[in-house]
């Protein structure tokens, strides 16, 4: 941390450049480093400080740190590892490509930009270092991340424990129909076999039936085209998109479906190899992305907009006047504008509008209520609500991970101060894949310790007013605002006084239907 000035209160360095200083070290200290980022956009900014440090350092230097990723080009992700692993680059800045797959001998160290997400994931990048044998490094750098700043302060839910269970939904729809259309292309379905893919497999069967994908014979199930099925394997949320330089039709890499309205929409800044482009047009239906290289002095970050709806209850506590709830819910997302930031300083220079299609989502979600009367009898004030709950929504989404095997992008929430389907306050916590992937169950079943130690999140950071490390989201589609910090500590005392205890067991009360 660097300390402020007079009663200022300590600022945390960006995570991204003390990893790009100490790769910068590393390489010139001729450390063969690997540096594992969160975000490809991240991965890329940290090769590219690290090559201007050792550049002013040494000239040339910095051409020993490139940047690995995925939607590079095959031949290009090949011609890294091979520079890699015979010593022409000496530090690699990657998102978690590299973390599997890939085997990579004579790294002396390892830096983790950030919390991976799991114990496992943690492990497995450390142990990429010294697999020849010799003494390695591992570094693990904390963002300001409500989840890093928590296992900053109790490492003991990192050392010391087992690796985390695996988070799966089986029964999800989404998941097993076209599972079950693979294995039907393999060989014909039949009833003993639906007997292995467990509950739902019948009606995922019928509901390939109908739409023409199986035909039903005396034998079993069969495929009825000549192609494989086309299965996401890695549930990305759609095809890729091709970004190609419209001056010359280079095709430079992809990006996947699930994140083009985010990244490469008209506007865009998009980052290949520490070489800058702005992105001219983006056409969906074609999948493309058009691009010419340019060095502007901002950086872009897409807005988008959430409304929800609450499609069924499965499950339901009622704790007085705090209801926790499991359930289906429909989610509508839409990116409508992005934002021009200054890189030296952050500044907002200005907000662009866009023009792109809402995205709609059936998922799961875990949500809890509050009543009105118990906001205010903790000191919640009417108009202080949305931005209690809001800070809440936010340090809960980021403490999640402690509890499910997810990352705070694979999940995301909605607060209001009153939704049309509670007709209370209401924060909801969804899952970000079509047909939930278990992290909301997992949420609900764990209520009371998540909610605690979202609670001790918040009130163990030493700021005032709430920062990146308590109740701000690097994803918040309304720019961090309303938010209240102290609101939220109010908020989640009163759901943790009324809950079930952690470890409890939370009793099912029924399924409801949403009228």
């Amino acid at each position: 941390q660097a300390g402020g000035a007079g009663d200022l209160a300590p600022v945390r360095r960006s995570a991204l450049r003390d990893t790009a200083d100490l790769i910068a070290d590393a390489v010139a200290s001729g450390v063969r480093t690997l540096a594992f980022v969160r975000s490809r956009k991240g991965a890329e900014v940290v090769a590219a400080t690290a090559r201007r440090s050792l550049d002013e350092a040494v000239p040339g230097l910095g051409d020993r740190v490139a940047a690995y990723r995925a939607g590079y080009l095959r031949e290009e992700r090949r011609e890294l590892e091979r520079a890699l692993l015979h010593g022409d680059l000496l530090g690699l800045a990657s998102t978690n490509a590299l973390e599997l797959g890939v085997d990579l001998v004579g790294l002396d160290a390892v830096l983790i930009c950030g919390w991976p997400g799991t114990r496992a994931s943690l492990w497995q990048q450390a142990g990429r270092a010294g697999r020849s044998g010799d003494e390695a490094l591992a570094v693990l750098v904390a963002r300001d991340d409500p989840l890093d700043t928590y296992l900053v302060h109790h490492p003991e839910a990192l050392f010391g424990r087992p690796v985390e269970a695996t988070v799966l939904d089986p029964a999800n729809p989404y998941v097993l129909a076209p599972q079950l259309a693979c294995a039907a292309a393999e060989a014909p379905l039949t009833p003993a076999d639906l007997d292995l893919f467990g509950d739902g497999a019948k009606e995922a069967v019928d509901s390939l039936v109908a739409a023409g994908a199986l035909r039903q014979r005396p034998t079993g199930w069969y495929w009825r085209h000549r192609e494989r099925p086309d299965v996401d394997l890695r549930g990305e949320g759609g095809a890729p998109v091709c970004v190609v330089e419209a001056a010359t039709g280079r095709l430079l890499g992809t990006v996947d479906g699930g994140s083009a309205h985010f990244l490469v929409h008209a506007g865009a800044v998009h980052l290949h190899q520490g070489v800058s482009y702005v992105v001219d047009s983006l056409d969906l239906d074609d999948g493309c992305a058009l691009v010419h290289p340019e060095e502007p002095d901002w950086s872009t970050h897409a807005r988008d907009v959430t409304s929800l709806t609450v499609a069924s209850v499965r499950s339901y506590v009622d704790a007085g006047p705090v209801g926790l709830f499991l359930g289906e819910v429909d989610v509508t997302s839409q990116v409508v504008s992005y934002q021009r930031r200054r890189i030296s300083s952050g500044e907002v220079i200005d907000t662009r509008p866009l023009d792109l299609p809402a995205r709609e989502l059936r998922t799961v979600a875990v949500w809890f209520t509050l009543s009105p009367e118990s906001l205010a009898a903790a000191g919640v004030e009417p108009a202080d609500v949305p931005g209690a709950l809001h800070a809440a929504e936010h340090a809960a989404i980021g403490l999640l991970p402690l509890m499910a095997t997810c990352d705070r992008w694979d999940i995301g929430g909605l607060s209001t101060a009153l939704h049309p389907d509670t007709e209370a306050p209401t924060v909801f916590v969804y899952d970000g894949h079509p047909g939930g992937a278990g992290f909301a169950e997992r949420a609900y079943g764990t209520a009371a310790q998540w909610l605690r130690a979202t609670r001790d999140a918040i009130a163990e950071c030493g700021c005032e007013a709430g920062c990146p490390s308590c109740v701000q989201s690097p994803k918040c589609g309304n720019g961090n605002n309303p938010l209240s910090k102290p609101g939220a500590l109010r908020v989640l005392d009163v759901v943790l006084a009324n809950l079930p205890a952690p470890g409890a067991a939370l009793p099912r009360q029924g399924d409801r239907r949403s009228e």
